[in-house]
């Protein structure tokens, strides 16, 4: 009885275990926010949309070189005084038609347009794929900026948590020493009022911790937020070996790798192709063409003849040289039921096959008019590139200069601090043994303090700038295993 009591405690522990470990929220690393993002960004998702509409268009380009085969079926009704088709004559009747054809054509030539709509298609497709190559990179920058102002601001909050815990201790001392009578009351409450601003900027180290979560969870498009939190990488800010380059060095790596070029490059050479279309106008084409076509009626058929008894014979004319008067027999049409509509379908069918020539002469300058408009957009297009160029090299070498500076920023942060910590240590001292007042005290350790803040922040933004230098390299944000 003993041991089945053990038994199912020990279960109900391990339910327990397993359901908390289940119940915790998880915690995002940056690989998987990145991840994430790709797969669910709804710009991402456009910009996939976009490339499925390139692809469809190659298939546009590719059918153009496909022949077209149209069926047509008409079934008609002639009501009234119509000609009967098997007599000749007009008559009040109402008559069924029917006719089914087949029409077949095919380019021969046509100014070798298709091949270059189909080279100019391959070129679309190849740049929506850089387009979302751009789009997911674009995402890829935005998620880690997102990530590390979520660890800056875990970083400062605990800063201010821990300034407001030394606070609120320096006033339990100050209390101490205000009933030892070794300091004035004006002391104490400048320490309380240093406390209440500690309180007050713990509470904006929240808020902006709140934010900037709330801010990468939509950026993942994340429905369910509240808990959301991300892992602590512990990244080390340290000379990047690409700070040792130089930057036409980076430059030139770019310029071979950078999606923006491509794009560029790309929409350069769908603008060439789309002069070679337009001059493709001024040619002749020269089309094949095959139609057949059958048809039935409902109308009775003719099944014989017969003399006409009222009128057996008529005359024609006369044998010149006797006066004989010439006849020639009268007679009448034996109709019966209609032909069976198959039957007739294989009577009346009829096929013709032929090729037809256009020469374009005069189109009230449509053509040349394409031709103008095409040069116009390829120069446009000339100048896009030449810009993204002088812009892809202003900002690789201001992504170089920032993040030198950064790192130059950062090393002063640290021996700022690190100066503002002795001065503070030597301030707690004096302050201790009653040779500074509670004022000048305060002002140095909020110094302490911000200068603490301040190499947080250059510390991510240092890392961060560093992204953006790899990022034009050519190495991606995310280190694959």
């Amino acid at each position: 009885m003993k041991d089945i009591r053990i038994k199912k405690f020990f279960l109900i522990v391990v339910i327990l275990i397993t359901w908390s470990s289940n119940a915790q929220p998880k915690v995002w690393t940056l690989e998987e926010c990145v991840a994430y993002a790709m797969e669910n960004n709804i710009s991402i998702k456009a910009s996939e949309l976009d490339e499925d509409l390139a692809t469809i268009s190659k298939k546009d380009a590719i059918g153009n070189f496909l022949p077209s085969v149209n069926a047509n079926a008409s079934h008609s009704w002639n009501i009234g005084l119509n000609q009967n088709i098997t007599t000749g004559l007009l008559e009040n009747q109402t008559i069924q038609f029917t006719a089914v054809g087949l029409n077949v054509g095919v380019d021969i030539y046509r100014g070798l347009q298709n091949q270059a709509r189909l080279r100019r298609a391959n070129l679309a497709q190849l740049g929506s794929q850089y387009q979302l190559l751009k789009m997911q990179e674009d995402i890829g920058l935005n998620v880690a900026n997102a990530f590390l102002q979520i660890l800056f601001n875990k970083e400062n909050l605990k800063v201010r948590n821990e300034q407001l815990g030394f606070d609120q201790k320096q006033m339990e001392r100050t209390e101490e020493l205000l009933d030892a009578g070794l300091i004035p009351a004006g002391d104490l409450l400048d320490m309380k009022a240093t406390v209440a601003a500690s309180q007050q900027q713990v509470t904006i180290a929240e808020n902006a911790l709140l934010i900037s979560k709330l801010s990468l969870a939509q950026l993942l498009q994340l429905k369910e937020f509240r808990d959301f939190d991300i892992i602590d990488p512990n990244y080390q800010a340290e000379q990047n070996a690409l700070l040792l380059k130089k930057p036409e060095e980076i430059y030139e790596k770019a310029k071979e790798l950078r999606t923006e070029l491509k794009i560029a490059r790309t929409n350069l050479e769908i603008a060439e192709k789309d002069i070679t279309i337009a001059k493709g106008a001024y040619q002749p084409t020269l089309q094949g063409f095959y139609n057949f076509n059958t048809r039935a009626s409902n109308s009775d058929s003719v099944t014989g003849f017969q003399i006409d008894s009222a009128n057996p014979t008529s005359p024609i004319g006369f044998v010149q040289e006797t006066n004989q008067v010439v006849v020639q027999p009268n007679f009448t049409t034996l109709t019966g039921g209609p032909v069976p509509i198959l039957d007739q379908f294989d009577t009346n069918k009829g096929q013709s096959v032929g090729v037809q020539l256009s020469v374009p002469i005069f189109n009230g300058f449509s053509a040349r008019n394409a031709v103008e408009r095409s040069k116009v957009e390829y120069e446009r297009s000339k100048v896009a590139y030449e810009q993204q160029e002088l812009d892809l090299a202003r900002n690789v070498y201001t992504a170089f200069t920032d993040a030198k500076g950064a790192l130059n920023s950062y090393e002063a942060a640290l021996e700022t601090a690190e100066a503002r910590k002795e001065a503070f240590r030597y301030a707690k001292e004096r302050y201790d043994v009653g040779l500074m007042n509670s004022f000048d005290f305060n002002q140095s350790q909020t110094l302490y303090v911000n200068s603490l803040s301040e190499v947080l922040r250059t510390k991510y933004d240092y890392i961060f700038r560093i992204k953006i230098l790899e990022f034009y390299f050519g190495i991606p944000i995310i280190q694959k295993p």
